[in-house]
Order: structure tokens, then C-alpha cells, then sequence
């Protein structure tokens, strides 16, 4: 193994720990911006780290159709190429090629799909995925597996994780060892206890630097997939980050932890950001209703964001409102801080041994609301 993984604390199943790479250390539980096409969308590199954030997610499918991985390596790799130095996990394309082309065949052999920018052909296997993440010089490479949406029954939903172990030990093959960087295998099985099982078991025989659980936030209920959750963390290594992917909602992240989960990265809080949805310690708000016009206070009182520092609930309303630039960029990055709070907040909790305090606290703020009206608003 080339990553290096300790764990500090543990907290029921909630871990402490600290992932060491050949591009910076990752103090978990963490969340990974998703920088999908080599940015993450309004915001620049130095925006993103003063949120907190240690480590990015980029994406092979996007990535290897435009500007193409080859064009990546020759600019001197992703890192270099978007002006982020820090980690870089790169997802292998898989969910992509079966939710965003147009037309796609799986075989054994791998992939064959149509790219949804121009209809142009490719074939992504197992061995070309973890090409193409090896060119963009990725910290954290991804296994090449079959992600099935949910509800699906339990025939199809082992044969893509039969399939999906099978290429693991390709992609395994393939992956070239270097100092500080590492392969992910993906435990795939919907939410099947026995086939979660049964996929945990073969990639801990095939061995890798760490373990996603793949195949969730595809149409399950968030109490399916903590039930799945339950199930899938026992079977995996105490020695080895895991990494559910694409989760997803702050209360998905809290309950993940609590299950044993170590990392994370979801498109929900840049997307929700550019559509006009705040998350704050009081739960979500829409900054585009009317209510905000005219509201004085910041998104979120408690937030060391720039747009809760220096700006007002109304005038972000109106940036939102007239579509303007700096409407997204400051909602994306509250967001976005918000999230790394979150984490952090669990992180220091489970240290000090009191995460039960944390969650109850944080679905108390939930709960609570955020608060309507000036009316409302306590006097100073």
C-alpha cells in the first residue's frame, strides 16, 4: 500500500484519521469539492482551499473528452493544469458513461458509449480508465465499475458487482505504483446485505489503498442507504479510508460518519449554490424568495464565508434574482464553507469524544428553521 492512514479517534464507528499523499495531507472525515471538469464551477483554486478544503474530485469521462487526458499530461498533469496542487481523487467515469451518453453497451470487456457532447464513439475499459487517470496524474485513482440505479432487482444488481470485481482486478493490474498515491476499489451490491458482503470480501482479497462504496444516492431513501451503510462498513478494513461517493446532503454526511464513513464528495452544495439554495446551521433556504429582499442579515450569522462576512441576505437575493456572476460564486462558496464546518465539526467531536452531542445538535439547528420574518429577528 502507498498511502499511509491513521486514525487519531474513534467515536462509536465514527473514525478520526488523517490520509497522507504524495499532494498534502487529508485530516478526515472530509469532503471533496467536485471539480468535475478540471474546475469546480465558480470558484477559483485559492476560493476553494479558504474554505477548507484539502482535496478535490475531478473526472475521468469529462476529462478524457475534452481536453482529453493525453492534452492534460503534456500541460503537465491536473494539478498544474488547474492550479491546484493539493489532492486529486478522479472518479473512473463509470456512473458517467451510464447516466450522460447517449447510447452505451457493457460487455466484459469494458465500455462502449457515445460521448453526449458530440456523439463521437470511445471504448473505456478497465485498463484505459486507469490510463487515463494515471496521464492526469490523479493523487486517488478509481477502480472502473458498473453502477446500477436504483430499485433494481437483485440478478442485475449482481451481475454488475460480478462484473465490477472482475475489473477490479484489472484495474489493479494496471495501476502503476508510486510513492503517495493509491487505487480505490469500489464495493458495489446495491442494497443487498449479502451481495455487499460478498463485494467487500473480494476487493479486500484483490487489496487496495482504500474502499468506496459505490451504487448509493441512485434512488434509495436516505434510511435505505444508512440500513446499506449498516451492512458494508463492518466488512471493511479499520486500516483503510473509506469513501462513499456522491453523498450528498449535510444530514447524508452526519449519519454517514456516525456509520464509519471517512470521506465524500457530492455536486449538491456548488449546484445548489448556483440555483439560489443556501444551506445553513438552521437548515436550507431559498434565497430567491421575496422574503429576502429586503433582509438585512447575513445568510448564515455564524458562517466565515465571504458572503455571510461582507455581505447581506438582500443583496445576495438580488445577485441571485438579476442571474448575475457573483450571485453564484458567493452562494457556491457559502455552501461550500459550510460543508467543510460540517466536517470539521465532526472531526473535532470525535476527538473529544462527543459526537452524539454534535449530531443532536445539528438536527436541532435543522429542525428549528431558519427565521421568517424581520419581525422575528431577536433585538440586539
Amino acid at each position: 500500500m502507498t498511502l499511509k492512514f491513521t486514525m487519531s479517534a474513534t467515536d462509536g464507528a465514527a473514525r478520526r484519521g488523517r490520509l497522507e499523499t504524495a499532494h498534502g495531507a487529508i485530516d478526515t472525515p472530509a469532503f471533496m469539492p467536485v471539480g468535475t471538469a478540471a474546475t469546480v464551477k465558480a470558484m477559483t483554486p485559492e476560493a476553494v482551499k479558504d474554505t477548507g478544503a484539502q482535496i478535490i474530485l475531478g473526472n475521468t469521462y469529462h476529462l478524457m473528452l475534452r481536453p482529453s487526458a493525453e492534452r492534460v499530461a503534456k500541460l503537465g498533469g491536473l494539478h498544474k493544469f488547474m492550479n491546484w496542487p493539493g489532492p486529486i481523487l478522479t472518479d473512473s467515469g463509470g456512473f458517467q458513461v451510464m447516466s450522460l451518453s447517449q447510447l452505451n453497451k457493457v460487455t466484459e470487456q469494458g465500455v462502449s458509449f457515445q460521448s453526449h457532447i458530440d456523439g463521437a464513439k470511445y471504448d473505456l475499459t478497465p485498463e484505459r480508465s486507469i490510463e487515463i487517470q494515471h496521464l492526469l496524474d490523479a493523487t486517488i485513482t478509481m477502480q472502473l465499475d458498473e453502477c446500477v440505479k436504483l430499485p433494481a432487482d437483485d440478478k442485475r444488481v449482481s451481475q454488475a458487482m460480478q462484473l465490477s470485481l472482475r475489473w477490479a482486478e484489472r484495474c489493479k493490474a494496471a495501476f502503476k505504483l508510486r510513492d503517495g498515491y493509491g487505487l480505490f476499489g469500489i464495493v458495489q451490491g446495491g442494497t443487498n446485505a449479502a451481495l455487499r458482503e460478498e463485494s467487500a470480501k473480494g476487493l479486500i482479497k484483490t487489496g487496495f489503498d482504500g474502499y468506496a462504496v459505490g451504487g448509493l444516492a441512485v434512488g434509495e431513501t436516505q434510511a435505505e442507504m444508512f440500513a446499506t451503510l449498516d451492512v458494508t462498513t463492518p466488512h471493511l478494513p479499520q486500516d483503510r479510508p473509506r469513501y462513499l461517493m456522491g453523498v450528498g446532503k449535510p444530514s447524508d454526511l452526519v449519519g454517514a460518519v456516525q456509520r464509519g464513513i471517512d470521506m465524500f464528495d457530492c455536486v449538491m452544495p456548488t449546484r445548489s449554490g448556483r440555483n439560489g439554495q443556501a444551506f445553513t446551521r438552521r437548515g436550507t433556504i431559498n434565497i430567491r424568495n421575496a422574503r429576502h429582499a429586503e433582509d438585512p442579515r447575513p445568510i448564515d450569522e455564524h458562517c466565515r464565508c465571504p458572503a455571510c462576512r461582507n455581505y447581506s441576505r438582500a443583496y445576495v437575493h438580488h445577485l441571485v434574482r438579476s442571474d448575475e456572476i457573483l450571485g453564484s460564486m458567493l452562494m457556491t462558496a457559502h455552501n461550500l464553507t459550510y460543508y467543510q464546518d460540517v466536517m470539521q465539526g465532526m472531526r473535532a467531536a470525535i476527538a473529544e469524544g462527543r459526537l452524539s452531542a454534535f449530531v443532536a445538535e445539528f438536527h436541532a439547528g435543522e429542525a428549528q428553521g431558519d427565521i421568517e420574518t424581520l419581525r422575528d429577528i431577536p433585538p440586539l
